[in-house]
């Protein structure tokens, strides 16, 4: 499994990359607006935090192939290390990946809701596919069944691409995802957190500590005793 944090907050990111086991940052032009900075700026500011060889996607916003492949290049020049292109799967953005993946421009196709939206995307060139698990929940669909179509497909087609489940609302989704063979996933800081939690794990941490302190004295460590 390969995670990755779908966020643009530098705090967050600095905390998330402190902690976990991270390999990239996703980003979109939404994710960047809140962050109200300029879009350059911000994707170099990530890039200093989570290093040259971490994955970081950024979008792009052209409506056309040519305007997508214009912002990708222009993306590719400014920001270095790797660094993954978010495409959109319109007719034009199929036609934007073919191109750019020509060019060896690595890519995320992204705002998939259908199974046969990702396999064109993955025929095209695209390393990444990014179904929206919860979006696809939202309109009485069933996110975590068309990313295991998704799966399956790549699998019999025998295709480099890989799965990056996207949209999560709770750690649940992110569970049953990894459960079908999902290659990896992008969650928001707090579920990020909320993947490690449990009470018990909590009450049991407690409890060695109690028992410890019991006999070696409150606040003692290891290192502490002869």
């Amino acid at each position: 499994m390969i995670y990755m944090l779908d966020t643009a907050n530098l705090e967050a990111i600095k905390k998330a990359y402190d902690l976990y086991p991270l390999s990239g940052v996703t980003t979109n032009p939404t994710i960047i607006s809140k962050e109200n900075n300029g879009f350059i700026s911000i994707l170099k500011d990530i890039r200093s935090i989570i290093g040259e060889d971490s994955m970081l996607h950024a979008q792009v916003l052209g409506k056309t192939a040519d305007e997508m492949v214009k912002e990708a290049v222009y993306l590719k020049e400014k920001v270095e290390g790797s660094l993954y292109i978010k495409i959109p799967v319109t007719p034009e953005g199929i036609k934007a990946i073919k191109i750019l993946k020509k060019e060896g421009i690595k890519i995320t196709a992204t705002a998939i809701f259908t199974a046969q939206q990702a396999l064109m995307a993955s025929i095209a060139g695209a390393d990444f596919v990014a179904p929206y698990v919860n979006r696809i929940d939202n309109i009485s669909g069933n996110g975590v069944e068309v990313v295991k179509i998704i799966t399956n497909q790549i699998n019999i087609y025998n295709l480099d691409t890989k799965v990056l489940a996207a949209s999560f609302k709770n750690v649940q989704q992110v569970h049953e995802v990894s459960k079908i063979g999902a290659h990896s996933v992008t969650v928001n800081p707090e579920i990020m957190d909320k993947m490690l939690e449990h009470p018990l794990t909590d009450w049991s941490i407690d409890q060695f500590i109690k028992d410890w302190e019991s006999i070696y004295g409150e606040g003692k460590l290891i290192t502490d005793i002869k």
